[in-house]
């Protein structure tokens, strides 16, 4: 069993639309996937059709120990989502010892069992809900899109990773996706060269191109394949997911 964070403090890189997408296209390919939301925006929820305000979900395991098994819902066929749950946005301020929280979710997700893949989409920050989904999982994906400001913040962004990484005593497993990428555009072009220059080995292969069907289906709880499986969004994630699984990157 994989288990991955996906983090970037930036907003607007395609996070969500990552884990939602990917996870779906795991899902399909016959892997069995547990996606939890621990953004308190919800957004991961809402993107695979549940209601974030009402569905019980992670808070109710990190506040009340609930089991982790009694809060899944199955979305799709091989796909279980894991809800932020309504009292996440106020979880840290309810917390009295938030290491043993982190321990709990670490300890939760270790137990889990019959999953090939378990993603966690975290707010864009580096708050504790990000501390504790490092200190939980092994490998950490990082959305980036292909712009300059979003590669101006990576600097910042592997100096904050490396940072958490010492201070928990943990070395994880690294993956770079290009998000928002314009194949016609010399600056999107640079940012791919430029990741690969920087972070060797870890740029997966094919970056997620800009299409309007990517912003479009989570209006609707759709992913790419369900919203428009023709899509250059679709075929991206499906051949993301393959490099995924076989760790290929830009070379």
């Amino acid at each position: 069993m994989r288990l991955v964070s996906v983090v970037n403090q930036k907003g607007g890189v395609g996070k969500t639309t990552t884990v939602a997408n990917l996870s779906h296209m795991l899902a399909l390919s016959g892997k069995k996937v547990a996606a939890i939301d621990l953004d308190p925006q919800g957004s991961l929820t809402v993107s695979l059709g549940e209601n974030s305000r009402s569905l019980p979900g992670i808070d109710d395991v990190l506040l009340d120990e609930v089991d982790i098994h009694d809060v899944m819902h199955e979305v799709r066929d091989n796909l279980h989502l894991i809800a932020c749950g309504p009292q996440l946005a106020v979880c840290e301020q309810k917390l009295e010892n938030t290491s043993d929280v982190a321990k709990r979710l670490r300890k939760t997700l270790k137990n889990l069992e019959g999953y090939d893949y378990v993603l966690l989409d975290c707010p864009p920050s580096s708050g504790f809900l990000v501390v504790s989904a490092l200190f939980a999982t092994e490998e950490i994906l990082i959305p980036v899109a292909g712009d300059y400001l979003a590669l101006h913040g990576m600097s910042h962004l592997m100096g904050t990773l490396s940072q958490f990484e010492k201070s928990l005593k943990l070395k994880h497993k690294q993956w770079i996706v290009v998000t928002r990428f314009h194949p016609r555009r010399r600056l999107s072009q640079g940012v791919v060269e430029n990741l690969v220059e920087h972070f060797p080995g870890t740029v997966l292969k094919t970056p997620i191109r800009e299409t309007s069907a990517l912003a479009e289906g989570p209006s609707f709880g759709l992913t790419i394949s369900e919203y428009r499986n023709k899509s250059n969004g679709s075929a991206d994630y499906e051949r993301l997911a393959i490099d995924f699984c076989k760790g290929r990157t830009i070379q």
